[in-house]
């Protein structure tokens, strides 16, 4: 099990005797009235020794070596119940008798061992050595601790286990487990803190925040040890020193940015203040502990009843709940400073606290891990605040990014419109330019061999039919940005049906083209439909065939035109071609096509291939 869980089994158990049911023979006996004796004896002096001086408990004394004589009685009625002693602390170690025989034995310091012991003791007192109905006698021998030249004796308990139990789980939890767990928790959330910190310099309070919280947690070692070896001590003081005044610092620096008053001067300040305790006590090391440990510490206090006018004055002038809060955990942690800087001092010129110091209940743990929480609470917040408002500010850049998208998108089809219009404008200019230049040429042409009377009827009638046929290829492409290109291939076979078979010659139409062709240009599908007609044409005056067939099909991104035929294309060679081919490259050409005019085992082929932009 480890240190944590037996603290809190011990807790547990603890409670749970205090919720239990009480047994009734249970007795609980708190001496108040003892004997006291100053003297170095190694053991106990005899009850007729003139030394013996009246006192009360607790008690604070200066002397290197203090004995207490306790006196109780135990009915034999109640004798045979389990008997323990509780002492709240033994500071400085010391030696315990009971009826003259030693009961138990606390480490003191010495030139190998330095001694600090603040946990309680629950001793057990064997039926053996008890005096049933007759007076018992306690012997406490108490001595200093190492940085300490006063010693004394806590408020004792004799009683039933069942009775004392929970009295001595109470102390443990809050001098050993609260401890261990705040050095747990504190080392984990500063060091996250911290962490936060260095991937934002710009937010100080978190940095101080995190300093704070790791420096606590390292002063709070300074209650879960009770004794180190003489050569670890200087080096365990140094720490201690350290960051008791780091944490002081750290608050101060804390409240005076939470403030807005922290100024780049008074910053060096009181963090050179910080470091002087610490550079004093490695400089002279154990002859600077009384300069360090108590005019050095004593500083601190009115640093921290300074951090306590700057809290009070920021609440006062911000009147948020946050610094309100603040301010009054400062000044109760800071009062908590002072009220442990006496007891660990004795104060032995303090009347009103003689008393109250003798119990050594120590406040500033309760304190600093109050403000602590406070301080984290706090910086939560802010920090949760600051996140609405990202998450706030990130909702209105979204909405005025839509809006702007928007606009650009509505810009961007009022382009688009106007582009396809531009660009179905400069189509119908170029058809129409090839018209003027092609067919008004071709009919300028005839009208003038008209005029001579060099045109006889059948020249006339094929070039009026040709001139139709070419004025209905330009209306079909014209319409085919209207409509899919499929129709306007439609509109030409059924035209050319009609031709073709006048003609003897039985047509087959093949059209295998998707339901969403990409778009053709106009100026591209009049190209196509002439390099069709020219090659149907061909077949009409030179090919003398039986049979044609016209395939137009749409694969993998391509317009594949073909156009077979049955006649005697095959006998002539296909280089030799005619100005109907030169026509049919040419227009291919100017498409970005690829034409193939070859003879076939029965005939001649002709082949397009055009690439189609993504549609």
């Amino acid at each position: 099990m480890t240190i944590l869980g037996r603290q809190a089994a011990r807790l547990l158990l603890g409670m749970l005797a205090l919720l239990g049911p009480v047994n009734a023979a249970a007795v609980t006996i708190e001496p108040r009235q003892v004997s006291v004796l100053i003297g170095s004896d190694s053991a106990p002096p005899g009850v007729a020794d003139a030394r013996w001086q009246p006192t009360s408990l607790p008690d604070v004394r200066t002397a290197d070596v203090v004995w207490y004589r306790v006196e109780f009685d135990i009915a034999a009625a109640i004798a045979t119940e389990y008997w323990v002693l509780y002492l709240p602390y033994l500071y400085g170690g010391g030696r315990i008798w009971l009826n003259g025989e030693p009961l138990a034995a606390v480490p003191e310091s010495s030139q190998v061992l330095r001694v600090r012991r603040e946990r309680p003791l629950l001793l057990s007192l064997p039926a053996s050595m008890l005096h049933a109905g007759k007076k018992n006698v306690l012997h406490l021998r108490a001595v200093p601790a190492y940085t300490h030249r006063g010693t004394g004796a806590p408020r004792l308990v004799v009683g039933t286990q069942d009775e004392v139990q929970p009295k001595f789980e109470r102390r443990l939890f809050f001098m050993r487990t609260l401890p261990l767990v705040t050095l747990v928790m504190a080392s984990v959330v500063g060091l996250l803190v911290i962490f936060v910190w260095l991937r934002r310099r710009q937010e100080v309070l978190y940095g101080l925040f995190g300093l704070a919280a790791v420096l606590w947690a390292a002063r709070t070692t300074n209650l879960l040890v009770d004794a180190l070896p003489a050569s670890v001590w200087p080096a365990w003081r140094l720490l201690y020193h350290a960051t008791n005044g780091g944490f002081v610092i750290c608050m101060a620096l804390f409240a005076l940015s939470l403030a807005g008053w922290l100024r780049p001067g008074v910053a060096r300040a009181l963090a050179a203040y910080a470091v002087l305790g610490p550079v004093l006590y490695l400089a002279a090391g154990a002859q600077a502990e009384n300069l360090v440990a108590r005019w050095w510490t004593a500083g601190l206090i009115p640093i921290g009843l300074s951090i306590v006018v700057v809290s009070v004055a920021a609440a006062w002038r911000q009147r948020t709940p946050g610094t309100v809060v603040i301010a009054l955990a400062m000044s109760f942690a800071v009062g908590a400073g002072a009220h442990d800087y006496f007891i660990a001092w004795n104060a032995p010129r303090i009347e009103a606290l003689s008393g109250w110091i003798g119990h050594r209940i120590f406040l500033l743990h309760y304190g600093a891990n109050l403000l602590l929480v406070v301080m984290g609470v706090l910086l939560t917040l802010r920090f949760v605040s600051s996140l609405h408002e990202a998450e706030g500010a990130r909702h209105t850049l979204e909405a005025r990014v839509a809006e702007r998208e928007s606009e650009i998108a509505a810009s961007y089809q009022r382009i688009a419109v106007l582009q396809q219009r531009q660009a179905a404008t400069d189509e119908r200019h170029r058809i129409m330019q090839d018209l003027h230049d092609g067919l008004g040429s071709q009919l300028f042409t005839s009208l003038l061999r008209a005029e001579r009377g060099a045109l006889d009827h059948k020249a006339m009638v094929d070039t009026l039919r040709s001139s139709i046929d070419e004025m209905r290829l330009a209306i079909d492409a014209l319409a085919s940005d209207e409509q899919d290109f499929r129709t306007a291939f439609g509109n030409f076979c059924f035209r050319w049906e009609v031709r073709l078979r006048e003609a003897g010659v039985i047509p087959s139409w093949v059209i295998d083209l998707p339901d969403a062709v990409p778009v053709v240009p106009a100026h591209d599908a009049l190209q196509l439909l002439r390099i069709a007609q020219e090659a149907l044409t061909n077949v009409l005056k030179h090919a003398r065939a039986m049979r044609v067939r016209v395939s137009l099909i749409h694969d993998a991104g391509r317009l594949v035109l073909e156009v077979e035929d049955d006649g005697c294309g095959s006998a002539a060679p296909v280089s030799s071609g005619g100005r109907g081919q030169a026509n049919m490259r040419a227009r291919a050409l100017r498409l970005g096509a690829d034409l193939d005019i070859a003879a076939i085992a029965h005939g001649l082929r002709v082949r397009l291939v055009l690439p189609l932009a993504p549609g």
